[in-house]
């Protein structure tokens, strides 16, 4: 861990600490475990995904865009967004199948008619006596009835939210009746009930409800000193630095701004990468300390946006490079109780702002197994602009490969052709399937009569597409940069462009026969496919097939197959007279992992395939010489 500072996030004892909790509760009681504020500072993904280990039902998190970047990495568990939700937040909410809190009709009414036909889950809070958000009682019921009413909206969850679990218990019970009282008095009670929030589980046990929302206890810390006597936990977070100085001040002089410390005597002093802007607060300024060499060491002076001061014993030898603590640690008077007692703040607060610009590493099984940024957040595509998506591929290919120039060459020549000359507008092929059918034709001795199948499976763009025919190549390669295009052919430069040498005899898309018409333009045939019912089918993945009948110069002795689209799964024959064409060679070009694919021939039948799951990129292409 070579690092400035950095934090140690503890699995194992985060694990440990459910397993007390879960003491506390009844049989039928689920958990949903809060990770809003990146899990209180320690890694809402990374925990998140102990958390699913572990058994929990639920995640709770504080608005639509923190739930959006967990569902981004891959987390599951039903995610419920706790804090009201705004209306301009709804496509995240739908899209990342989030579970909004309801306590306003304008919300619920726009968030029913935004999920349509697909059920609209949510919550209702209800307030019992926290006063912030939430449906008061004396409105509750004309509130559910409403809901009730509205078309599509599933009311999975009602819950409300103790005030003060942790330190009044008389007022705690007072809203645990009212809550009580509330929903026995629903005509249907929803799925899931909950109240209890960590100190709630401990403090104020009741048959009521069937979840139980962990936050604070659950990273080992006591919002009230209370609780010690009653559960016994492990922090979960440590934050370390390590010495960068090591000076000595003289009797009467001052360490910091402001001149807030005088030496009243000669003695040593070492220097600390972190301030405030790491999230060690202003406030522990002369109050605060730091284990170093399993001695605890005050704070000098104001704390400064990037350094902290601490004062040493004459007897200790400390050195620039050695481990301090300032959190955790298992030691007594830095857990964030303590630390936070010390100039009258909150353990939340600090846990949320500690270690801003630390790496954060996971300790599991006595090892690290996992590791974040010093940005403190995971990649989440949608946060950068395009620009910043194009400098960020850039970058990550340039640190993976361990080259610039590499990565240079790999962004320029192929990604840049898919975002920059495509206009961001990717898609694949799947399931490529290309037949061509050479046979004679007595009336034309010097071409082969000559029949393709082309079968894939693609999303559809648009309620119309093309296929396009020339006898130059330079006429062609328009086509080959249209989106629309899915089909070319050249066609011999001997022969005119009509039917009689070139013809479309079927297209399908599902099972839809498509209209075909077919117009000269510009030196090239253009022919356009479509169909009244394909406009319903845009956006949706749908499998083509066109078929042709042309001629191909006997004189050529080779023929050419090109993969223009990033194509998954390549099939590709040629079928010809064994009589006529005794010898093929088959030189597959490919890009991609599969450089060689596997080729097969018997007389008559010469294929090149690739497993249906391997990727072939642009520009590969098959050449059969006979």
């Amino acid at each position: 861990m070579a690092s400035r500072s950095w934090t140690e996030i503890d699995l194992d004892a985060y694990a440990l600490n459910l397993s007390e909790l879960r003491a506390f509760l009844h049989s039928n009681q689920a958990l949903m475990q809060i990770v809003k504020a990146d899990a209180y500072g320690h890694g809402a993904w990374e925990i998140s995904r102990r958390a699913e280990q572990e058994g929990v039902a639920w995640l709770g998190v504080a608005n639509a865009e923190e739930g959006a970047v967990l569902r981004y990495r891959g987390i599951e568990l039903p995610i419920l967004v706790l804090s009201p939700s705004l209306i301009d937040e709804i496509g995240l909410l739908r899209d990342y199948n989030l579970v909004p809190t309801l306590s306003d009709l304008d919300f619920a009414r726009a968030w029913s008619s935004a999920c349509g036909d697909n059920p609209g889950v949510a919550h209702v809070n209800l307030d019992t006596g926290m006063g912030r958000s939430g449906v008061a009682p004396e409105n509750a019921h004309d509130f559910l009835n409403i809901l009730h009413e509205l078309p599509g909206l599933v009311v999975d969850g009602v819950f409300s939210h103790y005030s003060a679990s942790e330190c009044d218990d008389d007022f705690s019970r007072q809203q645990l009746a009212r809550f009580e009282r509330l929903v026995r008095s629903l005509p249907q009670r929803p799925r899931w009930v909950h109240i209890a929030n960590s100190p709630a589980a401990v403090t104020q046990p009741d048959h009521l409800t069937n979840l139980v929302r962990l936050g604070l206890l659950s990273y080992g810390i006591y919002p009230d000193d209370s609780l010690r006597q009653r559960i016994n936990l492990r922090p979960v977070m440590t934050f370390k630095t390590t010495v960068s100085m090591v000076r000595r001040v003289s009797r009467g002089a001052s360490i910091g701004y402001n001149r807030t410390y005088t030496a009243t005597r000669d003695h040593s002093y070492a220097i600390l990468p972190v301030g405030y802007a790491d999230g060690y607060d202003f406030l522990l300024s002369g109050k605060g300390v730091v284990l170093l060499h399993d001695r605890l060491c005050p704070v000098l002076g104001k704390v400064s946006m990037d350094m902290t001061t601490i004062g040493l014993d004459d007897d200790m030898s400390v050195k620039p490079g050695d481990e301090a603590t300032v959190l955790g640690a298992g030691h007594e008077e830095l857990r964030a109780e303590k630390l936070a007692a010390r100039y009258g703040g909150n353990p939340y607060e600090l846990l949320c702002q500690l270690g801003r610009r630390a790496r954060r590493y996971y300790r599991q099984d006595g090892r690290v197994v996992a590791s974040t940024p010093l940005a403190r957040r995971e990649f989440h595509a949608p946060d950068f602009s395009d620009d910043g998506l194009d400098r960020v591929i850039e970058a990550s290919i340039s640190q993976r490969l361990q080259s610039k120039e590499i990565a240079a060459l790999l962004y320029d020549k192929l990604l840049k052709y898919f975002f920059a000359d495509h206009d961001r507008d990717i898609h694949y092929r799947r399931d490529f399937r290309h037949t061509l059918t050479f046979s004679d034709d007595p009336s034309q001795p010097d071409h082969w009569l000559t029949r393709t199948k082309l079968e894939f499976h693609k999303r559809l763009q648009a309620g119309r597409f093309v296929v396009a025919c020339a006898t130059n190549p330079a006429m062609l390669e328009r086509y080959f940069t249209r989106r629309d295009c899915e089909y070319r052919w050249l066609l011999d430069d001997k022969l005119t462009l009509d039917s009689r040498w070139f013809e479309v005899t079927g297209v399908q898309v599902n099972d839809l026969e498509l209209d075909i018409e077919s117009r000269l333009v510009n030196g090239c045939i253009e022919i356009g496919c479509s169909h009244p019912s394909m406009e319903s089918l845009v956006g949706e993945e749908v499998s083509f097939r066109i078929d042709t009948r042309t001629y191909y110069p006997r004189r050529s002795h080779q023929l050419s197959v090109f993969i223009t689209e990033p194509t998954q799964g390549v099939d590709v024959s040629f079928h010809c007279p064994p009589e006529s064409i005794s010898q093929v060679q088959v030189v597959p070009v490919f890009a991609g992992r599969t450089r060689f694919p596997h080729i097969k021939s018997t007389p008559g039948c010469h294929t090149v395939s690739t497993d249906p799951d391997e990727w072939v990129l642009p520009n590969s292409g098959i050449v059969f010489t006979y």
